[in-house]
Order: C-alpha cells, then structure tokens, then sequence
C-alpha cells in the first residue's frame, strides 16, 4: 500500500501526533509543538540543523543542538517518525498506532519521501534474519529513485 504524504496529511499526521500524545500521557512540551509544526509543514524531510534554524528563526533566538536532538529521539522513540540514515533527515511516519517497519521511497530529485507498507516484504526481511541467527529490532529500507513528477519530468 502506498500512500502521499500532502499538505493536508502533514496537517493530518500533527493532529494525530497530538491525539496519540494525549492518549499515551505524554507531554507534548511546547518545544515539541513547535518541532512538530516544522516537521508538518515541510514538503521534504528535514536534517536536525534545518530544524534548529527554523527553529531559532522562530525563537529569534540561538537553539542548542541537544534540544533538538532530544525532541527528535521523542518522535522517534514513540513512532512518530522515520530517520532517513542515508540523508540523516527526519520524515513524518504515515501510518501511527501500530508497530511496522517502513519502507521509504526516496526521491533523489526534489526529496520526497514517501512510506510504503509491504507486511509480506516486512515478514520476508524478519525470516531472513532469523535464519541468519539475527534478531531484527528496527528496519527501514531506503529506495531512492525518481518521484512521479521528477519521473514525468525526464520524459518530458
């Protein structure tokens, strides 16, 4: 299943975000607020320093990176978002309130990230642990290419 992650869904994904917080009683820390609004309204995934300009953009104030870090670990840590270890950027996880395991198309043109859920292909990488001896925590595939518009850009 394969879904856009649009203007109105970023809007979406705060809102459940927040509804998740609220629900599991944790404190959503007017930083985090405001680390999730950058987050939402980003067309692209952002890198932590993207996110600590912006932010101190917004503070009209210098933001210590460790702040930052911290809040991102949060998301992170209660599956809110996927790190993109190729870019070291952050990417809002599109489908909250279960445990999966992302696979991210990565545009290598404009940046979009797009999620994709794939249970027999999530099945097929935990087997093939196993029977490697290895137990798997935490997976993200990264697959960069060509979005559809940078894709019909080309053609063009």
């Amino acid at each position: 299943m394969r879904t856009e992650f649009d203007g109105q869904q970023r809007r979406t994904w705060s809102a459940q975000v927040e509804q998740a917080c609220a629900k599991k009683g944790l404190a959503l820390t007017p930083l985090r607020r405001q680390i999730l609004a950058i987050l939402a309204q980003a067309p692209a995934p952002l890198g932590a320093y993207a996110i600590i300009e912006e932010l101190s953009r917004e503070q009209r104030k210098s933001v210590a990176p460790p702040t930052v870090y911290r809040t991102l670990e949060f998301f992170l840590e209660n599956g809110f978002l996927h790190k993109i270890e190729s870019r070291n950027a952050y990417a809002p996880c599109e489908h909250l309130g279960h445990d999966h395991h992302g696979i991210l198309l990565i545009c290598g043109r404009c940046g979009r990230t797009d999620e994709i859920e794939n249970p027999r292909f999530d099945k097929l990488l935990q087997e093939t642990a196993a029977k490697a001896g290895f137990a798997a925590r935490r997976q993200v595939v990264e697959v960069e290419g060509l979005c559809q518009n940078c894709g019909h850009e080309d053609r063009a």
